[in-house]
């Protein structure tokens, strides 16, 4: 089924974006434009704050974000869960927050407490920000105050550097069965094929991951396949905002060869089991 994004938005009653940033009002020009100039230039779409995301959202049918910050320093983590949480505070309907951590943070258990008392749903992780490998030991600490209790979504692949490689997820994975982890970007940014071979062929009961940051780099015949390889029950569908405008990624969603059921499952049902909304 090949379908355009207005057709999209009113055929699906409900879409999740699983994969969006926000930054606070004043400093949110400067991440945008810190996180094009990591990517090498890439030019960025959006303005990064939460109104912006709501009101792109609103004219593509996408009406609720799992929304995040990476904290690139350890004294940043308690000041960004503070305004994620403001945010859904704020736009309750909307929103969905994921708390930032970072491995040296010197108290990771009590934050991931207080990210729990916040309302906060789950942890967001981006190793080539926080120049940390994933597997390090210093993450696993991260690791095990989640289990159980919040997914962890980790920014996975990068070919210009090592903090982030399949491999080492896969080594997560196994060490700790009951941690629910969202791969993003497909599993591994830049390096799809490697991140099939590594996570694919739904060898992982715990892994999750996203199309985000992904599409626009493929042909919709070889999402199809990466999506078929994790399974479509454990695909989520991502803007990765504010990199990419929501009616563009909808369009190329909407391009790949899936039946219904599993447009509806990519589109909400699969963040909606992962998060028991």
């Amino acid at each position: 089924m090949h379908t355009d994004t207005n057709k999209n938005a009113e055929t699906h009653a409900l879409i999740i974006d699983a994969h969006a940033h926000i930054f606070p009002n004043k400093i949110a020009e400067k991440a945008v434009a810190g996180i094009g100039s990591f990517y090498n230039g890439l030019e960025m779409h959006c303005a990064g704050t939460a109104e912006d995301l709501i009101r792109s959202g609103a004219e593509t049918g996408i009406t609720r974000f799992i929304v995040q910050s990476v904290a690139t320093v350890p004294e940043q983590v308690e000041s960004i869960n503070n305004f994620i949480s403001r945010a859904v505070k704020k736009y309750p309907d909307n929103f969905i927050g994921f708390a930032a951590m970072h491995p040296d943070y010197p108290d990771i258990e009590k934050e991931t407490d207080r990210a729990v008392s916040l309302g906060l749903r789950g942890i967001k992780l981006h190793p080539d920000f926080q120049r940390l490998c994933i597997d390090d030991t210093k993450a696993m600490k991260i690791y095990e105050a989640a289990e159980g209790r919040l997914p962890v979504l980790i920014h996975t692949g990068d070919r210009r550097y090592q903090w982030s490689k399949p491999a080492r997820l896969a080594k997560v994975l196994e060490t700790f069965p009951k941690l629910d982890v969202i791969a993003a970007h497909f599993g591994g940014w830049s390096e799809w094929d490697s991140a099939v071979s590594v996570l694919g062929g739904q060898k992982y009961g715990n892994l999750w991951t996203d199309c985000s940051s992904s599409l626009y780099a493929m042909s919709p015949e070889r999402a199809k396949q990466i999506i078929e390889s994790y399974g479509a029950d454990r695909v989520l569908f991502g803007t990765d905002y504010p990199m990419w405008k929501a009616a563009e990624e909808l369009r190329r969603f909407s391009a790949i060869p899936l039946t219904d059921r599993e447009r509806e499952m990519i589109l909400h049902e699969n963040a909606e089991n992962l998060l028991k909304l």
